[in-house]
């Protein structure tokens, strides 16, 4: 393995709330080519963490780096710029614009150009071209005139990687995106994720198991703040820690 293939490096990385430890110690890597998922029960840490490799929090402690650079101090603006991306549990698109509209804001919000306040902004070609490009890729070109509020659910969690894609990231953080969806949606999802991963590091937060074992690569297993476990599907299917922890709940 390359050294260039780790995008996203997490070190020890440590969350305090007060007296509460969220996240403890828990160090993971993000490689170009694949999908690895975290899993665990609710208020296991896994939200926690994915905040705090968006930038969206600081750590208590550890060190988080993109593309070989420490991004630890970065906000959220500066790394999603330096190539990451990720995407929320609850939807985040502007429902009353199109998803045309949704793919260029996104697209504009990665090189914005506050000095040229006087330009209009349907006339920038680069952010035009990214949006078209950003919702081909995730399967909208044929609903760019769709206004997003009327899109299926499953279409808008597409919405939501489309307009990641539009920041042109390396990197993709997505936070339960298969929540809610039928088994149809999901199989549109799981196919997106599986042509996003040929060029993408993807970081999956996800609680549907049966998905989680078609579409990963590595799954690190979370209880109570820490990992339990890391390693490939078959690996932690057959874990007995994690089935006691967790898989045996399901």
């Amino acid at each position: 393995m390359a050294k260039n293939d780790v995008l996203l490096r997490a070190t020890d990385i440590t969350r305090r709330w007060g007296g509460l430890v969220a996240v403890n110690k828990v160090s993971l890597e993000l490689l170009r080519g694949t999908v690895h998922a975290v899993i665990g029960t609710n208020g296991a840490g896994k939200s926690t963490l994915i905040n705090i490799l968006s930038g969206e929090i600081p750590p208590s402690d550890g060190k988080v780096e993109l593309q070989g650079q420490d991004v630890t101090a970065w906000t959220q603006p500066s790394r999603a710029r330096a190539g990451l991306g990720r995407s929320y549990q609850r939807n985040t698109i502007y429902p009353s614009f199109s998803v045309f509209e949704n793919c260029r804001l996104a697209a504009q919000a990665r090189t914005p150009k506050p000095w040229f306040w006087w330009q209009d902004a349907q006339r920038c070609q680069a952010s035009t071209e990214a949006a078209r490009a950003s919702a081909a890729r995730a399967g909208l070109d044929g609903l760019l005139d769709r206004e997003a509020g009327l899109l299926s659910h499953g279409q808008k969690r597409q919405l939501e990687i489309a307009m990641c894609l539009a920041t042109a990231p390396e990197v993709l953080l997505l936070d339960e995106p298969l929540a809610g969806m039928g088994a149809e949606e999901t199989e549109r999802m799981l196919a997106l994720l599986a042509d996003l991963k040929k060029g993408h590091a993807i970081m999956l937060v996800e609680h549907d198991m049966d998905a989680v074992f078609r579409i990963a690569d590595h799954i690190t297993v979370m209880v109570n703040g820490s990992v339990i476990a890391h390693g490939t599907p078959d690996h932690i299917r057959n874990s007995q820690e994690v089935q006691d922890a967790y898989l045996g709940s399901h």
